[in-house]
Formats: structure tokens, sequence, C-alpha cells
């Protein structure tokens, strides 16, 4: 999976972070331990988490 950055989380809707949250779980679950894809799926499902954290309720 392609890291998702905070910049780029921050660019998108809501409702598109969920969808790509959704996809960096499940490629995080399926990459090998220790390999780049699984820190990158890590790092992407935290960059969208902060992302959604700060945003209001509804949006």
């Amino acid at each position: 999976m392609k890291l998702v950055s905070r910049f780029e989380a921050a660019s998108r809707s809501t409702a598109e972070l969920h969808g790509l949250l959704g996809e960096a779980q499940r490629a995080f679950a399926c990459a090998a331990r220790g390999s780049q894809e699984r820190r990158d799926a890590l790092a992407t499902i935290r960059n969208i988490e902060d992302e959604l954290a700060i945003r209001p309720p509804g949006l």
C-alpha cells in the first residue's frame, strides 16, 4: 500500500478517509511482520486517524 501522508489525508474528504482507513487496516493485517509494506500501512493508519480526530463530527 502507498503511504498516505498527513498532507494528503488533509486534502481528502471524511468519507474517502474512512475508505482508505479500511484499506490500510487490511494491508497491515496481510503484510509480513517487519516489512516496509506493514510499516507504511501503520503510518497511513496513524496519519488518517490523526486527521479524522481533528475534524468536527459530521463533516
